[in-house]
């Protein structure tokens, strides 16, 4: 197995440890479609305590990636995926963060 392999099967592991409900299929296009973000510790992982990265989310993720307007419903929906992936939880990786909110707003054929 490659290291984006590793990677992916790190992160359908922690999605199961988590229950977070995501399929495997959803986590593999997610993570391939980070590309080589994933393998930079800083850019792996997510800070919810952070508003300047969760603004990043929602501008180059929920707008640009995922094709959403501008809304309200965007820092909810953040929130509800940084308490569903647990606050005490340091590993908050970007590829499960991002499967969930596609989840959360119904855009997996994004990655069709």
């Amino acid at each position: 197995m490659g290291k984006r392999d590793d990677k992916i099967a790190q992160y359908i592991e922690n999605a199961k440890k988590l229950k977070l409900g995501l399929s495997e299929d959803l986590i593999t296009k997610v993570t391939v479609g980070l590309g080589p973000s994933i393998y930079k510790k800083d850019s792996e992982t997510v800070s919810c305590s952070q508003s300047s990265e969760l603004e990043t989310v929602k501008k180059n993720y929920l707008q640009k990636k995922l094709g959403l307007a501008a809304d309200t419903k965007h820092d909810a929906a953040i929130k509800k995926v940084c308490e569903a992936m647990g606050s005490s939880n340091r590993n908050k990786y970007r590829a499960l963060f991002y499967a969930m909110l596609c989840k959360e707003f119904g855009k997996e054929s994004v990655y069709s």
